[in-house]
């Protein structure tokens, strides 16, 4: 008859090892949903104007490498 040990229930694969988990979890929540905070931000004072775009479409030629002025450009 053999006995096998029993691991600790505070081991790394019992309640320690659940807190690890849960609060490496909760960190990159809290990570990402700072970041995610701080491009809204970012972006509702920086907002996208589509007048660089629409304003000529009438130059607009099938191939040609002029259409880049057409193009998207970055927010000022």
């Amino acid at each position: 008859m053999t006995v096998e040990k029993q691991g600790s229930m505070f081991g790394i694969n019992g309640i320690l090892g659940m807190l690890i988990a849960t609060v490496l979890l909760l960190s990159i929540l809290g990570f990402l949903t700072f970041m995610a905070i701080k491009v809204q931000n970012a972006n509702a004072t920086n907002y996208y104007d589509p007048a660089p775009i629409v304003s000529n479409l009438d130059n607009v030629k099938k191939i040609s490498k002029e259409n880049a002025k057409f193009a998207f450009q970055d927010a000022k």
